[in-house]
């Protein structure tokens, strides 16, 4: 007996279809662009994208070699100081030390000053995500069930403000510029805000809600290798202060790689520094506060101006020369390889 599924439609009945419905995009015939790759095009592409990544590529690198840079590395010239840090018992004492340097020529325009670190792994999982967002952003909320273990509370339960690993290894070194003119010291102004983004400090951190900071974290304790809590980072500007103090929220935006540099400062510009830092004979006065022999790691202090491009980096440049490089070494193969086939194809056809 044959199945009645098999058996053909009668007369009258509707034939089932899965076709789709009889409209222009359904269909596919919408009007398209149906590009004919020729030789010709094919060719011109490549040697335009090759000739304007280089023309690219040039201007970055000429755009970064012209910035005016210099960069003092301090981590043996305070030899002293490093040692009394190893010992984890000390933190409570000062430690100071000073490097001399001299500007053969004038740095013209904005000058910044930035800190960096050399060795020093911010990429680890567990480090990058030892904090608590909700904290940073001023809510009250249990940090235990955050990722900052173990920088979450004390033996006494006291909660620590930041918490995390992050927070806990912030840089804490205070550099001091001098200007030595004649026989007189001058200190170079220095800006302290205006560092970070405009998103970092209205959107991503903010302080507790309160009439004064101290009141707002209080039952809070500072982290553990800290020496000021956090509301007392800068006792000058009260805006600067707490979450959204600028050294804290810069530190805060990890590297992806060992050696990296913080903006620090900013020259102010005013006085003899009114166009930038002149030349002549200058001294760092640096507080001695972050250790870095135990991980084997450098500090420097660098001083650098910025131009259309941003700062002294020639990645981008380079990268836009090796790729347009690439393109026309390809536009030139192919030639050569259509060139060698045409050839072929006329000799056989002889």
């Amino acid at each position: 007996m044959k199945n009645k599924a098999s058996l053909p439609p009668q007369e009258g009945e509707a034939r089932p279809s899965r076709c789709p419905d009889n409209s222009a995009f359904k269909q596919q015939k919408l009007p398209a662009w149906k590009p004919q790759l020729t030789l010709a095009s094919v060719l011109s592409s490549f040697f335009l994208i090759g000739m304007f990544c280089l023309s690219v590529g040039v201007c970055l690198i000429l755009s970064a070699n012209s910035v005016r840079e210099i960069q003092i590395d301090y981590s043996d010239k305070c030899a002293d100081c490093s040692k009394l840090r190893e010992n984890s018992s000390n933190w409570n004492k000062e430690c100071h030390c000073s490097v001399n340097f001299m500007l053969k020529e004038d740095i013209l325009g904005d000058v910044f000053m930035y800190y960096g670190l050399q060795n020093f792994y911010q990429n680890h999982r567990r480090y990058v995500i030892s904090r608590s967002d909700a904290q940073l952003l001023g809510r009250n909320v249990n940090i235990q069930k955050s990722y900052c273990a173990p920088f979450t509370t004390y033996r006494n339960r006291t909660p620590m403000a930041p918490c995390g690993a992050i927070a806990n290894s912030m840089f804490n070194d205070t550099i001091d510029l001098f200007y030595n003119l004649n026989s007189s010291v001058i200190q170079v102004p220095l800006l302290k805000t205006g560092n970070s983004w405009w998103t970092d400090k209205n959107v991503k951190f903010r302080n507790p809600k309160s009439y004064n900071l101290s009141s707002a974290f209080a039952g809070t304790a500072r982290p553990p290798y800290w020496q000021k809590p956090v509301y007392l980072l800068d006792e000058e500007d009260e805006r600067n202060n707490g979450y959204v103090n600028d050294d804290f929220i810069i530190w805060m935006r990890v590297s992806a790689f060992a050696t990296f540099r913080n903006l620090y400062r900013r020259v102010r510009r005013i006085r003899q520094f009114a166009d930038g830092l002149p030349a002549g004979n200058y001294t760092f006065r640096i507080s001695y506060n972050f250790p870095v022999t135990k991980f084997k790691g450098r500090k420097h202090v660098i001083l650098s101006t910025v131009v259309w491009s941003g700062g002294s980096n020639p990645f981008l440049g380079i990268a836009y020369v090796v790729t347009g490089t690439a393109a026309t070494l390809a536009g030139f193969v192919i030639t050569a390889i259509h060139l060698k086939l045409r050839k072929k194809k006329t000799y056989f056809q002889k």
